[in-house]
């Protein structure tokens, strides 16, 4: 994120000797991107970061992807994939279930009120939006609250666990990157601070509080990683436990942002998706839709216009509210549409003409567009709402599933004005 943090102890000059009360060396980490050419950040371990006694395979939940064939646009209903709230045992980590996927990003959903095991991402950051619930999560860098609607950054590589908290189970909408997740490059100065133009700025974003210093051996961390293309898990025992930095200090840690502190970008006609960008990744990246005054233009139509946006997948999380443009489709909180490359997608028949007057929209949605067509997991082919794709026209199809094209001559086409 290239904001300066601090927190515990550390030495006046970084790669020098850093010693406890007793005169013992505190093992320093450089945790960096890109070589040694990005964000970073210098730990300082009681023990040694790099020692393990163990390392087994762990099996990963179901990672199977279906590619998105016969073509058609989906509704999910993630609420019908945890029955009860939640299975007894699931924890934030290993409870997730695979809704899309490509090479570049993933996308999960769990409900759960256990605790995780300590896990670590090798693959790429994670970007996890709490649709509710809270949740304590602990890193090696400390501890970061979680409420309803934070969206808790988390930089590849960092081992952390996440703790539900409260009466009600956590939900949590997870972004899996094979890459790193950052602010729009257009929102930076050339140095990295948040401009003017931003819809957040550095008040907007908060990264842990105090160290956190827990003690034990043969300690269990899983590892998401990715050999070959494949998306597999190791578990790593480590000789002491990673939550051992008495202090750190530099640019790369997790942080929180809360979706209630996006300031919209408003304008006097339909403003389109980049201007509700929150975040990037490597093909990809992912807007927040938050309640907004809307065009104000005496001849607006505030609801999206048709498009086909030839490039993208389009995935929208309905978090609270009313969607607008979804009326009458059945879509409500807890619902995912998939609009992929390759056809027109847009407002739900009369809500392109029922909007026109309106001057506010309250509605909350996270979405991802993706730069390469996502496929079908495990979670989204049981949730899914098999009418979806024909709200538009009224007409699904015929009872052998394929409808059969007009093969009439079609004598009548104009060609040209008449």
């Amino acid at each position: 994120m290239a904001f300066y943090r601090q927190v515990g102890a550390v030495p006046p000059k970084r790669h020098t000797q850093h010693r406890d009360d007793r005169g013992r060396l505190y093992y320093e980490e450089l945790m960096g991107e890109e070589g040694f050419s990005g964000d970073s950040s210098l730990l300082y371990h009681r023990g040694l970061p790099p020692a393990i006694v163990d390392s087994t395979v762990w099996e990963l939940p179901d990672q199977t992807l279906t590619p998105n064939h016969p073509l058609r646009h989906r509704h999910l209903r993630l609420h019908g994939l945890f029955p009860g709230d939640s299975p007894a045992g699931t924890d934030p980590v290993t409870g997730r279930r695979l809704l899309l996927g490509n090479a570049d990003v993933r996308i999960s959903y769990v409900v759960a009120k256990g605790a995780s095991p300590l896990y670590r991402n090798a693959i790429g950051d994670e970007l996890v939006y709490v649709e509710s619930g809270a949740a304590v999560v602990e890193t090696v860098f400390g501890t970061i609250p979680a409420r309803q609607g934070d969206q808790v950054l988390i930089p590849r590589a960092t081992t952390h666990r996440w703790l539900p908290s409260g009466p009600e189970p956590l939900r949590a909408y997870v972004i899996e990157a094979s890459s790193h997740i950052t602010p729009p490059k257009r929102y930076l100065s050339k140095f990295g601070q948040l401009l003017e133009h931003s819809p957040y700025c550095e008040r907007d974003l908060h990264g842990p509080g105090e160290t956190l210093i827990a003690t034990g051996t043969d300690i269990e961390v899983l590892v998401k990683h990715r050999p070959s293309g494949q998306v597999v898990g190791t578990r790593m025992i480590y000789a002491t436990h990673p939550f051992d930095v008495i202090g750190w200090d530099g640019c790369l840690y997790p942080l929180t942002f809360n979706i209630a502190d996006f300031e919209p970008l408003t304008g006097r006609v339909h403003q389109p998706p980049p201007a509700h960008q929150a975040f990037e990744g490597i093909n990809f990246v992912v807007c927040n839709f938050v309640p907004r005054k809307v065009d104000y233009h005496p001849l607006s139509i505030p609801v999206p216009y048709y498009h086909s946006n030839v490039d993208s997948d389009e995935i929208m999380f309905y978090c609270g509210g009313n969607y607008e443009a979804r009326r009458g489709s059945g879509i409500g909180p807890g619902s995912v549409s998939v609009h992929p490359g390759g056809y027109a997608h847009g407002p739900q028949p009369g809500a392109y003409e029922r909007s026109i007057g309106i001057d506010f929209f309250d509605e909350l949605a996270v979405m991802v567009d993706t730069f390469r067509p996502l496929e079908l997991g495990e979670g989204a082919l049981a949730c899914e709402d098999p009418g979806y794709a024909w709200t538009w026209s009224g007409r699904g199809p015929q009872s052998d599933g394929h409808r059969q094209p007009d093969q009439r001559p079609h004598a009548n086409l104009r060609r040209g004005p008449a």
